[in-house]
């Protein structure tokens, strides 16, 4: 497969045991993050197994023109060197975690993940959220224009809108439910309160790398030298706040209030082996403008994602997670990560280094791969019965929402996202 190397080859093994059949992080992933243990600061790390290699401390034994920016609290600094040094740094890893002649150096270096915190990768500077999952936005639509589901403008155009870059927050957050105006159906005027149809959006996370100058737009074909990595992000929506102040500028106070990602950038080369051609459009559908054409044969993401529901009466019965919907996120995007770079730089927008952006709402055209209660309880017409019971049309209090993602195919190991969670707490 284009692009490969033997850091993708399926018989590489670590010697760190648990790396090996590991779900998420076995040798082929790689993942950046940052993270803080035993009392230290944050640094730079990197996951393999159930461990994470201490990048700071392990300085001695990498390329001395990187220390500076691996020894920094965030990866701004590093993902603006580009996908060139995050390809050397990842042979340089791969190395120091597979061969056995390493071990006695870097063993000491690894704290178990299960005593680490979590931190976001990137001071994130900007965060932008698309609207690509053709699936979700037809869903939604006809909740609303059930006569036009989609607006004219959404085969040409990749929709998206300037998200709240502040509340941005590492998995774990606690979700504190928003207040804001509302407008029940039966009422003349909107009332002020908490929200009662809190939701989750199932989504991916994309991290600029190298930025862009302002006034210089980046082609559909360079879009990929941008993109440093991924991630799970939840952007959590207040529908019934939504539904009242959305026209005529968009979403606000239902969107700003918190948007949870898994920490770990699963970087574009991990992601090499599992790179799939885009959505097939439907006949009949108009082909992209020239400027978001693109001649990748294989730019979409090979994902299974994933969201489970856990409610407080579960966990007191012993229960696992209730899974709500999975489904491929190649199979739910209709415009690709390369052509929402593109457009989001084509008026010559500058993008830059720990820039966030969100691909949109996944689902797919399956009830099993809704990826919103919104759309699952058709707008909290028809709840959904729980294993204990209990029903749900939107999020309560004590509920928390799990998502993960799997990227699998033929002749390459399986990696994984790790998770991204929240519990709301009221």
């Amino acid at each position: 497969m284009n692009g490969l190397d033997h850091t993708h080859d399926p018989a590489l093994t670590s010697w760190v045991d648990s790396a090996n059949g590991h779900r998420d992080f076995p040798i082929q992933n790689l993942p950046l993050g940052v993270f803080s243990a035993e009392g230290a600061g944050r640094r730079i790390g990197v996951a393999i197994g159930d461990f994470i290699l201490d990048l700071t401390q392990a300085a001695d034994l990498l390329d001395e023109e990187w220390r500076e920016e691996l020894a920094l609290p965030v990866l701004n600094a590093w993902l603006a060197r580009g996908n060139g040094d995050g390809r050397l740094l990842r042979h340089r890893l791969s190395e120091l975690l597979s061969d056995p002649r390493y071990r006695d150096d870097v063993e000491p270096l690894l704290i178990g993940q299960s005593e680490a915190t979590m931190h976001l990768p990137c001071l994130v500077g900007d965060y932008t959220d698309f609207y690509v999952g053709i699936h979700h936005a037809t869903n939604v639509g006809k909740q609303f224009r059930p006569d036009q589901p989609l607006l004219p403008n959404y085969k040409y155009v990749p929709i998206g809108y300037h998200g709240r870059a502040s509340s941005v927050r590492a998995s774990g957050e606690p979700v504190i439910r928003p207040s804001g105006q509302r407008k029940p159906p039966e009422a003349e005027v909107p009332v002020f309160g908490p929200s009662r149809r809190l939701d989750y959006e199932l989504e991916l996370g994309v991290w600029i790398g190298r930025g862009n100058r302002l006034g210089e737009p980046v082609t559909v074909g360079e879009a990929g030298e941008h993109v440093a990595g991924y991630c799970l992000l939840n952007d959590w929506s207040a529908r019934d706040l939504q539904a009242w102040e959305y026209q005529p500028l968009g979403p606000f106070l239902a969107k700003n209030f918190l948007t949870s990602i898994s920490p770990w950038v699963v970087t574009a080369e991990a992601l090499k082996p599992f790179r799939v051609p885009a959505m097939t459009r439907p006949e009949g559908d108009p082909q992209p403008l020239d400027y978001l054409r693109d001649s990748d044969p294989a730019p979409g993401l090979g994902l299974t994602v994933e969201a489970l529901l856990s409610t407080a009466q579960m966990r007191e019965a012993g229960q696992g997670a209730h899974r709500l919907s999975h489904g491929s996120a190649a199979a739910a995007m209709y415009w690709t990560v390369n052509q929402i770079v593109a457009h989001h730089t084509a008026n010559g927008c500058n993008l830059q280094p720990g820039d966030l952006i969100g691909t949109g709402t996944l689902s797919t055209d399956s009830d099993t791969g809704l990826g919103s209660l919104l759309e699952i309880s058709r707008g909290g017409k028809q709840p959904i019965e729980l294993p204990t019971g209990e029903t749900r049309s939107f999020l309560e209090d004590g509920d928390e929402l799990i998502l993960t993602a799997r990227a699998e195919a033929e002749g390459a190991v399986p990696i994984g996202f790790g998770e991204c969670r929240g519990l709301v707490v009221g």
